[in-house]
C-alpha cells in the first residue's frame, strides 16, 4: 500500500482540508498507517496533480483561506484497482521487540521502564479507540451498528486499532510481570 490510498480512503469521508486530513490521519488512520503531517501535505499536492483528488480554496474572513480537497472519480477507480489488488501479509518492525529479544544480556530495569511506557501509550490510545467508536454509534449498540449503520470502513478498522493496541498494552503488562520476576529470582540467588 502507498500513502495515497491511505489519504484517498481518508478523504472519502468527504471535502477535507490539509489540517483536518492531518488530525484524521493520527486519530483514525494512524492505527494503520502512520504519516507525518508534511507527508500528508506533498501526497495531496501530487493527487491533486495526478487528477485522483481535486481541490478548490475556501475564502475565510478573519482567517487565511484555505484549500479542501475531494476524491475524484478517478481517485474513486484508482482505490477500486487497489482494493481489487491482493492484500500482502502485514508484518511487525518494532524496536522494542528487538531490545526485548536481547533481554538476557540488557539491564530489566531499562526494559521494564520502556515497556510500561509502551503500555501506557497503549492505553491512551485504546480509551481513544473507545471514545472514537462510541462517538461513531451514536445511540446504536455496536450490534446495531455493525449491522446498520452508514459508513462501517472507518469503525471496522478503528475495531482493529483497538484490539492491536489492546495486544500491545497486555503483552507490555506480561512482559513486565515476567522480567520482575525473573530479575526477583536471581537478586535471590
Amino acid at each position: 500500500m502507498a500513502l495515497r490510498h491511505a489519504v484517498l480512503a481518508a478523504l472519502l469521508e468527504g471535502e477535507t482540508n490539509g489540517y483536518e486530513l492531518a488530525k484524521t490521519f493520527d486519530v483514525g488512520v494512524a492505527n494503520f498507517w502512520y504519516a507525518q503531517p508534511q507527508q500528508l501535505y506533498a501526497e495531496l499536492t501530487r493527487l491533486e496533480k495526478d487528477g485522483l483528488i481535486s481541490g478548490r480554496e475556501i475564502v475565510q474572513d478573519n482567517r487565511p483561506n484555505k484549500r479542501v480537497f475531494r476524491v475524484t472519480d478517478a481517485g474513486l477507480a484508482e482505490l477500486d484497482d487497489f482494493a481489487a489488488a491482493s492484500a500482502k501479509p502485514s508484518f511487525v518492525r518494532d524496536d522494542l521487540l528487538v531490545k526485548v529479544q536481547a533481554a538476557d544480556h540488557v539491564d530489566p530495569a531499562v526494559l521494564i521502564a520502556q515497556l510500561d511506557e509502551r503500555a501506557t501509550f497503549a492505553q491512551a490510545k485504546i480509551d481513544l479507540f473507545e471514545q472514537l467508536l462510541r462517538s461513531m454509534r451514536g445511540e446504536h449498540t455496536e450490534e446495531e451498528f455493525l449491522r446498520e449503520g452508514d459508513r462501517i470502513g472507518p469503525y471496522l478498522t478503528c475495531l482493529r486499532g483497538l484490539a492491536f493496541e489492546r495486544g500491545n498494552r497486555d503483552w507490555c503488562r506480561n512482559t513486565i510481570t515476567i522480567l520482575r520476576h525473573r530479575q526477583a529470582a536471581t537478586a535471590q540467588r
